[in-house]
């Protein structure tokens, strides 16, 4: 199965397309000879993979709030795509708390408006809605969270996505379920991830290279705290491979999928910044007391990911030394020549697409 075979020449809108996920997957279709359409509202910050690459010269980007509906409408009946991914969302848990209204108009509305508008599309068409493993309601078990486990969420991030679930799969029983549709809809949940290109604000990794930039000391005030660390190319190609499957096989429309790491297995910070110091001489660190957050934010959640690996053949292939070796060799590029970094995304692609192929995930 060969990414090329579906995406050469294919018009593919990507919402979202400037966020750190939607950006490597927007530069991955466009690798591929897709043409991609990218739909997002213009709030790059000044620093982004986005814009590091200057991704803007290689795809036709469109300003536009997911939240209007009849602008959003009109550009999908004006370039026919044959696939879209869905990623635009506001997803900081903190920012929830700040603006929830925008925090629900955006990833709940959004989502609403990205089906209305697929609803009278005549087109045949295949659309992979992203949504979060923190649309699962967290009961504290240990084991992956399965695709049929109860949704649910206490921070307005969490619910408004567990909620964007809800009106997914009513918009498919009501509207995409009969003989004549020609829209097939996937729903992919993936949890945090890393890579290059991310300074996302309270995140490990950006945190750490912003300080590194400067030769200062990164600040860890909880270095044993236990994460799973998931590439950005695992998810994103867990998002390209459910599309391809979906085009293929249409009994996996309404069928939403996890995609996280295989071994489940969550490494401390202390650890990680360890090995990224193995990488790049600048890494350094302080321990400092912990400062307890004012707002409640669930905790990170283990996928169960048989579903996807069963009927996507799909899985995480890069170990875990693997991936922070990408990571930091994104940034340590990144600072050392700026202009040279279109080239290091592509060439982390082209060597995550020949593992797939090794691993016989394509």
């Amino acid at each position: 199965m060969k990414l090329k075979k579906f995406f050469n020449n294919k018009t593919v809108i990507v919402t979202g397309h400037t966020g750190f996920k939607g950006s490597w997957l927007s530069l991955w279709l466009v690798s591929l000879g897709a043409k991609v359409i990218g739909l997002s509202i213009d709030t790059v910050g000044n620093q982004s993979h986005f814009k590091a690459i200057k991704l803007a010269k290689k795809l036709k980007n469109i300003n536009i709030d997911i939240r209007n509906l009849g602008k959003l409408k009109k550009i999908i009946n004006k370039h026919k795509p044959d696939y879209v991914f869905h990623l635009a969302a506001q997803s900081l848990v903190k920012k929830s708390y700040i603006d929830p209204i925008y925090t629900w108009n955006t990833n709940t509305i959004g989502t609403l408006n990205v089906l209305e508008s697929l609803r009278s599309f005549k087109k045949t068409c295949i659309a992979v809605i992203i949504t979060s493993d923190k649309s699962y309601k967290n009961l504290e078990i240990k084991r992956g969270y399965k695709e049929n486990d109860i949704l649910g969420g206490k921070d307005p991030y969490s619910a408004s996505k567990a909620s964007a679930e809800l009106a997914i799969q009513s918009y498919i029983n009501s509207y995409f379920s009969f003989k004549k549709n020609k829209v097939f809809i996937g729903v992919a949940r993936a949890g945090n991830v890393v890579g290059g290109g991310d300074w996302s604000e309270n995140r490990l990794i950006p945190d750490c290279v912003k300080s590194w930039s400067k030769n200062r000391k990164v600040l860890l005030r909880n270095p044993n705290a236990t994460r799973p660390w998931q590439h950005v190319l695992e998810a994103v190609g867990g998002y390209l491979k459910l599309a391809m499957k979906l085009k293929e096989n249409k009994k996996l429309h309404g069928q939403a999928f996890n995609f996280g790491p295989s071994e489940n297995k969550n490494y401390r910070v202390i650890y990680v910044v360890k090995l990224m110091k193995k990488y790049w001489n600048k890494v350094s660190w302080k321990i400092i007391s912990k400062k307890k957050n004012n707002f409640y934010e669930s905790s990170l959640l283990n996928l169960n990911v048989k579903k996807a690996k069963n009927k996507l053949k799909w899985q995480s292939i890069l170990t875990f030394d693997q991936n922070i070796k990408m990571v930091t060799e994104w940034y340590k590029n990144y600072y050392i020549n700026p202009k040279k970094i279109y080239k290091t995304s592509i060439s982390q692609i082209k060597k995550y697409e020949h593992l797939m192929k090794k691993n016989f995930i394509l």
